[in-house]
Order: C-alpha cells, then structure tokens, then sequence
C-alpha cells in the first residue's frame, strides 16, 4: 500500500512536470538524508522538498521545514552532485512543493522556488 507521502510526491512529479520541468530522480537516498525529488528546469538542477498538512491548526508545510532538515537537504544534494562527476558547475536551488489544507477554490499546491540557499 502506497503512504499519503508517496500520494503527495507522485503528484508533485505531475505537477512540476506540468510546468514544463524534466524529472531526473526521485526518492534519492544516501546516509545524510532523503531528497523527494530532484529536476532539471532548463540548465538548472532543482533540488525538491515535497511537504504536506492535512490540518489547518497546525503551521503551514512550509514552515515546518527546520534549520536540521534544511541541512540535511543540503548534505544530501551536495552527495548527489558528487556522485554525479559532471555536474559540478551546474547551477543548482533547492524549491519546495507545499500541500495545504483546503481553505478556499484555490489550488492547494504552492511552489516556492529558491526556498532556502545552501
């Protein structure tokens, strides 16, 4: 049985894709951490953070991203590129894809590029 994490991120990868980005990993695993999804946005590499909140009483799933989860992100990112020998002048951000409760007609996904800096 897939998780409602896994729900979030397959629509994430949809909706990015939707927005004319090109999906190159997903679920990237190493020791320092977990990436969700990682995607190429023209010439720039794009490090992606899926959050979702279910609950409007608790702070946005922005927010709930923490300075030790910011870096372990970029712990993670940095092992990627290592990994990857000929990315090593490759622009990179770090965005994340925000699921909110519904509270109005909008759409409940918010992307926030450049969302924190390495």
């Amino acid at each position: 049985m897939k998780s409602l994490g896994d729900h979030y991120e397959q629509r994430a990868a949809a909706w990015l894709q939707a927005q004319g980005l090109t999906i190159a990993a997903r679920n990237f695993r190493c020791a320092t951490g977990e990436i969700d999804i990682i995607a190429w946005d023209g010439a720039q590499l794009v490090f992606v953070e899926v959050r979702a909140r279910t609950n409007a009483r608790y702070a946005g799933a922005a927010a709930s991203i923490s300075a030790r989860k910011r870096h372990r992100l970029v712990r993670t990112a940095q092992f990627y590129l290592q990994q990857q020998q000929t990315m090593a002048t490759v622009p990179c951000r770090f965005d994340v894809i925000a699921f909110e409760p519904r509270q109005s007609s909008s759409s409940d996904i918010r992307w926030i590029r450049s969302a924190f800096t390495a």
